[in-house]
């Protein structure tokens, strides 16, 4: 081991490869366009700016590198504007050294299955602009590999939770009215079927693309723990917690309707699919390869709620 790692993002994702990177003693350094984080970074881990989107920039932090973790992504509001733009400068400034692309992604691409099993194999049909953006950007990355220009892997993980994770359903707009005795707005059927990855799982699991060379070339789905409702998490939260929590639901209508006011909520809209079909996600291909032993969802619960009561 005992690379030299460069991670772009300082979201929860970039900051648990970070961590587990330097833990294992490697060397890291975290990269943001502002050369600026919240977070008190481990012993021996700086942090440097650059804008993904300049490929000179790019280079200079990248260029004496063995892997580049790609974990950096624009504003949710902003993706067809900005993603591509920010994949043409990191495959571009990459092509100049001899690091390793390994990129977080997510797995609006496929758009709806109709609730049928998530498979890497399946084309990509999301019709929304965020589908869209997400299957132009892995298609660039692959194309690159492909060419020769860079090595690269990616990793997809459904909706994660977990300590640092705030924008997300089961984030702070969950876990702070719930821990506050306060009413819970939730989407979708809450009832369904839905895989949850957590967001340690998701850093570890890229962490152990980027050391297989076996995954190059290709998308994998990260390792999640059972599929379970999101009604059914409630229920472990209530668990870890000691009282019940209280739960009102929003269909599309009303998402629609809140979407006229609140920019992020319009945004919501495009993968309401996701909440009102079961939404399962096959990471069966990992397994195969590189094994897989998520961390079950009451100990990642009872990680997560211990992370809010202290933060």
């Amino acid at each position: 081991m005992n690379k030299n790692n460069i991670v772009f993002g300082t979201g929860p994702l970039g900051y648990w490869v970070m961590k587990l990177l330097a833990e294992q003693g490697n060397k890291v350094t975290l990269v943001s366009k502002s050369g600026k984080t919240k977070h008190k970074l481990p012993e021996g881990v700086e942090i440097k700016p650059a804008d993904s989107k300049n490929a000179e920039e790019v280079y200079s932090v990248c260029k004496d590198a063995d892997a580049v973790y790609y974990c950096a992504m624009p504003p949710y509001t902003d993706w067809p504007n900005n993603f591509p733009d920010m994949i043409k400068g990191l495959i571009e400034g990459v092509a100049r050294t001899n690091a390793k692309i390994i990129f977080g992604d997510n797995l609006y691409m496929y758009g709806s299955t109709k609730g049928k099993p998530i498979k890497e194999n399946l084309p990509y049909t999301a019709t929304g602009h965020k589908g869209k953006t997400r299957a132009l950007i892995a298609n660039m990355l692959l194309e690159a590999h492909r060419e020769g220009k860079i090595k690269a892997t990616m990793g997809r993980a459904s909706d994660f939770y977990g300590p640092e994770v705030i924008n997300a359903n089961f984030g702070e707009m969950f876990f702070k009215p719930a821990l506050a005795g306060k009413t819970v707005n939730m989407i979708g059927d809450i009832t369904l079927p839905h895989t949850f990855t957590y967001i340690k799982d998701f850093a570890k699991a890229l962490i152990t693309l980027g050391e297989n060379d076996k995954s190059y070339g290709r998308a994998w789905h990260i390792p999640s723990a059972k599929t379970i409702s999101q009604k059914e998490m409630v229920e472990l939260v209530e668990k870890e917690i000691g009282k019940k929590i209280k739960v009102r639901s929003a269909g599309k209508r009303m998402i629609t309707f809140l979407g006229l006011f609140n920019p992020m909520v319009k945004e919501v809209k495009e993968m309401m699919y996701t909440m009102t079909e079961p939404y399962i996600v096959d990471h069966s291909d990992f397994e195969n390869i590189f094994g897989a032993n998520p961390t079950p969802h009451n100990v990642a619960i009872k990680e997560t709620v211990e992370w809010y009561k202290n933060n």
